[in-house]
């Protein structure tokens, strides 16, 4: 089981990894809420998706959040480090991510 500190710089990776892959690709027209819900250590990060960057991270969950990412820790930081395909872990149930399918189809183009 990783902890909370792993998983919050975690997190702050993905925002540098999307802010580096923004400049390459342009900005993407999205603004949305997003919570990450860490079921192991019972604790939950909030931040703001918002033109191919992840802002504001912040401790705490967002429960009006228009995406929500549910994982353990472990795969939380698998799927961030990229050693687990998002696409095949949604399939096995191992993460949930809770978005309208519009928000699903550009989530794909962020990552």
């Amino acid at each position: 089981m990783a902890t909370v500190d792993e998983c919050r710089k975690a997190l702050h990776d993905l925002a540098a990894k999307l802010a580096a892959n923004a400049e390459a690709r342009g900005r993407l027209d999205f603004d949305r809420t997003l919570a990450c819900r860490v079921t192991d250590l019972e604790t939950a990060f909030h931040g703001r998706i918002a033109g191919g960057l992840l802002t504001d991270i912040a401790d705490g969950d967002d429960p009006k959040a228009k995406i929500a990412l549910v994982a353990n820790s472990e795969d939380l930081l698998k799927l961030i480090a990229g050693e687990l395909d998002i696409t095949r872990a949604v399939a096995a149930r191992q993460i949930t991510i809770r978005a309208n399918p519009f928000d699903l189809l550009k989530l794909r183009k962020l990552l």
